[in-house]
């Protein structure tokens, strides 16, 4: 072959690859497609011992499942019942979960152990829900219930984080100084249910349980208890409870040392008052000093109103028992200027500190245009409870009125968006109570109101709110168990 040829079928072969290149299918290497994302739990393909086992014995057992799986922290989500005094060693491999039990077993007793939600595919983390081995060490599977729920006394909602206590025992100290038999936990909307329970009498408690402790000593913490003992049988018992707290008294802070140091160099009183905005007609004035007070002098405060700084005799400034806040009692007139004249010592507090110079505290009052009208009539009202209304704004009590017949009227009431409570007011006190234990006083009641209001300035429409009680709907769990589901293919 000559040069010329060689050098012609080498341009070719070139010019052909290239062409081979550029071809749109075999330019991009596209991967094999693969199959739709695994969306169902994993399946128990077998148990040993098998599940529901009677006249069991040893202290091992082995779940397996149709994949890998995991179980989410089970000190914390595994809840063994009766109570173990030692938690059993729960591990996984691969797509087996190993229980190891750490406690001696008692004879003719039914035990379960319930993984919750903690166990799911490793992959997609899809959840084998709600599911709980049992065995027996006699000759039958106990099947008795106890179901209930649990409210926040307080305000009528819910805490899906409390445990719930069954104790064999009935004086009072079992639940401060002794572990419970059983436990379980309450769901979303606050029911709960022990299952495979004996023939027994049980105490009922509900706590907080940090750590997975189960003793009431921090009275700041949620808790609750039954009225009577609960006697299980053929018909499961159900159980209503009323969670409450102690709120923890804050103590006044005493300023440090170098702190006090330095406010004494200063030699300046320092105080602030209550005013956020125009006085509110309805709300008190008040000063609030940093160091408590020594020695006051109030003829040295010149209290005026108007622009004429007309002197106003009518009042008295309150003070508390720290010597730190002083409240004005008085009736304020509507939309009218106010001022408080300040003499540089009028005040000393207890570092000896007074003003440097006289200083003036000048405001307005609101005007009744600033105001809505309440006018409420209630359906089903039972004052035999000793009702008490509640104004609530971001979770708290911002107004409450006691209601002595079925219509409330206020002429002045602050414009704004409000949902309702009902406090069934039991000593008249017109604030709600907590608990007391061991004494055994529930605390007092307290129910949302399916009704909001929403008080515009100048209002003054007619509202009427029907207080009959709403039926309860008590969410039952679906038993537990082994469910069969689609192959995965």
């Amino acid at each position: 072959m000559s040069m010329r040829s060689l050098f012609t079928l080498l341009a070719f072969m070139v010019l052909a690859g290239l062409v081979v290149l550029a071809a749109p299918g075999c330019a991009t290497i596209v991967p094999p497609q693969g199959g739709p994302i695994d969306s169902l739990p994993p399946v128990l393909t077998k148990a040993h011992p098998l599940n529901r086992t009677l006249d069991f014995e040893g202290n091992r057992i082995v779940l397996t499942f149709d994949e890998y799986v995991d179980v989410d922290n089970p000190q914390q989500n595994v809840i063994v019942s009766p109570l173990p005094v030692r938690s059993p060693n729960i591990s996984r491999k691969l797509n087996t979960v190993n229980i190891k039990l750490r406690d001696s077993l008692e004879a003719n007793t039914t035990y379960s152990i319930n993984f919750g939600n903690s166990i799911a595919d490793v992959n997609e983390k899809n959840i084998f829900r709600q599911f709980t081995y049992i065995f027996s060490t006699g000759n039958h599977i106990d099947s008795f219930q106890v179901t209930g729920n649990i409210k926040l006394a307080e305000t009528g909602g819910i805490d899906s984080t409390l445990t719930v206590l069954l104790y064999r025992d009935g004086y009072d100290s079992a639940v401060i100084k002794t572990e419970p038999r059983y436990i379980t936990k309450t769901d979303g909307t606050g029911n709960f249910i022990f299952r495979n329970l004996p023939a027994d009498t049980f105490y009922v408690y509900a706590l907080k349980s940090p750590g997975g402790t189960y003793e009431y000593r921090d009275k700041s913490a949620l808790f609750a208890f039954a009225d009577s003992a609960v006697i299980t049988g053929p018909q499961p018992k159900t159980v209503s409870l009323n969670a409450y707290d102690i709120k923890k008294q804050v103590a006044a802070v005493t300023p440090a040392p170098a702190e006090n140091r330095r406010r004494a160099t200063e030699k300046r009183l320092k105080f602030q008052t209550s005013l956020k905005d125009n006085q509110d007609l309805l709300e008190k004035f008040s000063f609030t000093f940093e160091v408590p007070l020594k020695t006051f002098d109030s003829t040295k405060i010149h209290f005026t109103r108007d622009s004429s700084f007309t002197p106003v005799t009518n009042y008295r400034l309150i003070p508390d028992s720290l010597n730190k806040t002083y409240t004005l009692q008085y009736t304020w007139l509507p939309n009218t200027f106010y001022s408080f004249l300040l003499e540089k010592d009028f005040a000393t507090d207890t570092l000896g500190q007074q003003l440097l110079l006289a200083d003036t505290i000048s405001f307005k009052t609101k005007a009744l245009e600033d105001y809505g009208k309440l006018n409420l009539k209630f359906k089903n009202l039972d004052l035999t409870k000793n009702p008490v209304l509640q104004f609530i704004q971001n979770d708290a009590v911002v107004s409450s009125f006691p209601l002595t017949s079925n219509v409330l009227t206020k002429d002045l009431f602050l414009p704004g968006d409000y949902t309702l409570r009902l406090l069934d007011d039991r000593n008249g006190n017109g604030v709600w109570d907590p608990g007391q234990f061991p004494v055994r006083v529930q605390p007092e009641l307290v129910r949302p109101l399916d009704r909001k209001l929403n008080i515009k300035p100048g209002s003054s429409i007619p509202i009427e709110i029907d207080l009959s009680a709403n039926p309860v709907r008590t969410r039952t769990a679906a038993p537990a168990g082994t469910q069969p589901r689609p192959n995965r293919r």
